[in-house]
């Protein structure tokens, strides 16, 4: 999975912003914190929600059962507007 190219990101401060351009069919703004901006990040490369899972383990000092949650949650939200290829 991978971001779609109609949405883009930067980061304000500490803040990522994810836009939408062109005809994605979400009109609004996306904002998240540090941890957002890591999974976002990768997902500008194709990648697997597994393999997002294992680069969180090596950043955070987590269990790897909240970071699961975390990144499904993002994922499940990212999927709802459509800023997901998958």
């Amino acid at each position: 999975m991978k971001l779609n190219a109609n949405f883009i990101t930067r980061t304000v401060e500490d803040t990522q912003v994810i836009v939408p351009i062109g005809d994605s069919g979400f009109n609004g703004i996306i904002t998240g914190n540090e941890t957002a901006a890591f999974i976002v990040n990768l997902l500008k490369e194709d990648v697997t929600e597994e393999k997002i899972v294992d680069a969180m383990a090596e950043e955070y000092d987590a269990p790897r059962e909240v970071l699961q949650g975390d990144v499904r949650e993002l994922l499940n939200k990212l999927r709802r507007i459509g800023a997901l290829d998958e």
